[in-house]
């Protein structure tokens, strides 16, 4: 039996479809992902919290859902629409399909949408708040929209998706080269892998956590996560951070923890018109003169006229749009990237980062 759905968004506009995995009601902010695979590894990201997700991708679900490639401990979403939903999956590591997978969460899902054109208006309108429903009418959730008084930018989110208590991963202490403390905004488990692959084991820490909690155990670095929301809603993690950096620890940050940096040092944020969301940007580090291509997950950005007279840097831009993609501590061993080098999904050009942070640490042993 087919069941269906409508979204809506707040400026009027409605799709109709049908419904896949759980039945309800929920709402969000609508943003888009241009990312050709990695459905699995978007429904499961911290960074998309609070967010309906739609994927530009016209066929979504051919390869199922496996365990290997789950980025947190729940689907992170608050809803999910594509175009064409597959209604066979086959792949040797899938377990169970895209549709079961959201069902067994919670997650209300819908298909036969027309993303091209949901994009567009996104690209030119900007994200929005959205309302997803197989129970009400068009009517009904435009009435819900109108009486919604809390955005999405005025929610903290990094607070609904840390993690409740400190955990570790990676080697045994004993054969562990690098003890690296973790301050989880929203971290993604491939991150955690990268770094124990390369000999870290990371001890992470929820976000409220103070700069004292992470050097308590006297780590040999420390890192910043990705996360979602509203940077600006962060006070306590930028307090946090500025007192990290005092430390002289060697610091590296990814995307929030980008931002987080730059707000450490005086910088300011703003809202993208609709976000960086996908694994084909290009970045230029300004040092070098490279280019690499990256996968990214997010809707602010530093404003680089802010850290004009900081003690940190720009060292890398987004070549679609000139935004800050990176920055460097003029002296000290710290440094962040907007984007995301562990990928998953999305191509592994950057994930030598993970191996600059270490190399810092290497150096100020020997110093």
């Amino acid at each position: 039996m087919v069941t269906k759905a409508i979204l809506a968004l707040a400026d009027g506009t409605v799709y109709e479809g049908e419904a896949f995995g759980a039945l309800g009601q929920t709402s969000g902010e609508v943003v888009f992902n241009t990312g050709m695979t990695g459905y699995q590894e978007v429904l499961t990201d911290p960074s998309y919290a609070g967010q309906i997700v739609t994927l530009t991708y016209p066929l979504i679900g051919n390869y199922g859902v496996n365990a290997d490639d789950i980025e947190s401990r729940q689907i992170q979403v608050a809803g999910f629409v594509v175009h064409q939903l597959a209604d066979v999956y086959s792949n040797w590591r899938a377990s169970e399909s895209l549709g079961d997978f959201l069902q067994r969460a919670g997650v209300l899902g819908i298909s036969g949408v027309d993303t091209r054109a949901l994009t567009r208006r996104l690209r030119h309108e900007g994200v929005m708040m959205g309302a997803l429903s197989t129970e009400e009418t068009a009517s009904d959730l435009q009435d819900r929209l109108r009486a919604q008084t809390s955005a999405y930018e005025s929610v903290d989110w990094v607070r609904r998706v840390t993690t409740p208590q400190p955990y570790t991963w990676g080697p045994d202490e004993a054969d562990a080269k690098y003890r690296v403390s973790v301050l989880d905004c929203g971290v993604k488990y491939n991150i955690l892998r990268e770094l124990g692959r390369l000999g870290a084991r990371t001890t992470v820490f929820p976000a409220t956590a103070t700069a004292a909690d992470l050097l308590e155990s006297d780590p040999d670095g420390v890192f910043l996560s990705p996360g979602p929301g509203d940077p600006d809603l962060l006070g306590y993690a930028v307090e946090t951070v500025r007192g990290v950096v005092e430390s002289g620890k060697p610091v590296m940050g990814i995307c929030l923890g980008n931002q987080l940096l730059g707000k450490a040092f005086g910088g300011k944020t703003f809202k993208l018109p609709f976000g960086h969301r996908g694994a084909n940007h290009p970045v230029k580090d300004l040092l070098s003169g490279r280019v690499v291509i990256t996968s990214q997950n997010h809707g602010y950005a530093i404003d680089p006229h802010s850290l004009a007279d900081s003690s940190v840097e720009v060292t890398q831009i987004n070549l679609n749009d000139g935004t800050v993609e990176g920055l460097r501590h003029r002296e000290l061993p710290v440094f962040s990237i907007q984007y995301h080098p562990e990928a998953s999904p999305g191509p592994t050009d950057s994930r030598f980062f993970f191996e600059q942070f270490l190399r810092n640490i290497d150096a100020q042993r020997r110093w």
